[in-house]
């Protein structure tokens, strides 16, 4: 009997399955808005409420980050620019939401700033926002998760939530990341 419960395997030595992914909506719904009045109890700005939201996010991020990694790449990681981007728009989109971000631009002034757009945000679709917090994007929190990831793949840069378009993440990259991008393209 003690024969057959050592060479039972533990946990850590099981593989890392895919999963379903796939979680109920409404079930989803009901968490992200008790998570949105949370914040809001404990704010009494919009950008507030958006930055507690963006922190959250950020927390969901950095958690995501090496699953996803693990998951999709077989731990290999990114090092150039329009690659993470794409990862981002594909992989981790679908892994948050089912399906790829609908577009990804790159700003024609500067060469900093990219654009992930989405015509309609989940985390925004059941969310009624108040009219004193008209401008009130609860996407702010996919814009954390975001920046969580960029930020721990050494893709340092700021990213924020805004309506154009449906919801537009800007993503503003640090100096830094454009020069290694150039420094990488000219080998």
């Amino acid at each position: 009997m003690a024969d057959k419960k050592s060479q039972k395997a533990s946990i850590v030595d099981r593989p890392l399955s895919k999963g379903r992914g796939e979680i109920n909506i409404s079930t989803f719904a009901l968490l992200f808005s008790e998570m949105v009045q949370y914040c809001q109890n404990r704010v009494s700005t919009v950008p507030e409420l958006q930055s507690k939201l963006s922190e959250l996010g950020y927390h969901v991020g950095i958690r995501m980050l090496d699953l996803i990694f693990i998951r999709e790449k077989g731990l290999r990681r990114e090092t150039k620019l329009l690659n993470i981007l794409l990862f981002i728009k594909s992989n981790v989109w679908k892994a948050l939401f089912g399906k790829e971000a609908d577009k990804l631009e790159h700003a024609n002034d500067e060469e900093r700033t990219y654009y992930i757009i989405e015509q309609e945000s989940l985390v925004n679709r059941f969310i009624s926002v108040p009219k004193d917090k008209g401008s009130l994007n609860c996407a702010s929190f996919t814009a954390g998760i975001v920046e969580a990831i960029l930020v721990g793949s050494n893709f340092p840069a700021k990213v924020t939530a805004h309506w154009h378009k449906g919801t537009t993440f800007m993503i503003k990259f640090e100096d830094s990341v454009i020069a290694r991008d150039k420094s990488l393209e000219q080998r």
